[in-house]
């Protein structure tokens, strides 16, 4: 799977850690930065993430900040885009099987690699389970997202 991958400054080391799980998963990663330490504006980055995905270019992305809420937002303002901010393994799966998110969003200050590692294995292998309920759901989001994306 070819996965859109983001940070900031305050994500740089997660978002390391993410890419080089990746490859152990056997799984290919697009790297939109940012590369060092110095301070930059997370939107710059979450924004190519989420584009990357919402054009296919990318199956699904992952995006790192301080906490996971900064890039979680922008992400989502991106049509086509369901992020999930997520801090823990059964978030991280049922946004998958119930909400079909297309995007994975944490903090690198608030999970440890080993978590990220669980996460982000719950989000690549679990599929959305669809059905009626979910999917009235979600047309019910893409219907907003459509209303508001003028």
């Amino acid at each position: 799977m070819k996965i859109a991958v983001a940070c900031d400054h305050g994500g740089l080391t997660m978002k390391k850690a993410v890419i080089e799980y990746l490859k152990k998963l056997g799984h290919e990663s697009l790297d939109f930065g940012t590369y060092t330490t110095d301070s930059c504006d997370y939107p710059d980055f979450a924004l190519k993430a989420a584009e990357s995905v919402a054009s296919g270019e990318c199956e699904r992305g992952i995006v790192v900040c301080s906490s996971g809420i900064g890039v979680s937002i922008v992400a989502n303002k991106v049509p086509g885009i369901r992020c999930a901010h997520c801090h823990d393994v059964y978030c991280a799966k049922y946004t998958r099987f119930h909400n079909d998110a297309n995007m994975i969003a944490f903090g690198e200050k608030v999970v440890g690699v080993g978590l990220m590692e669980e996460m982000v294995n719950a989000f690549l292998t679990c599929e959305y389970e669809g059905g009626e309920r979910h999917d009235r759901r979600i047309a019910k989001i893409k219907a907003i997202e459509e209303k508001y994306s003028k």
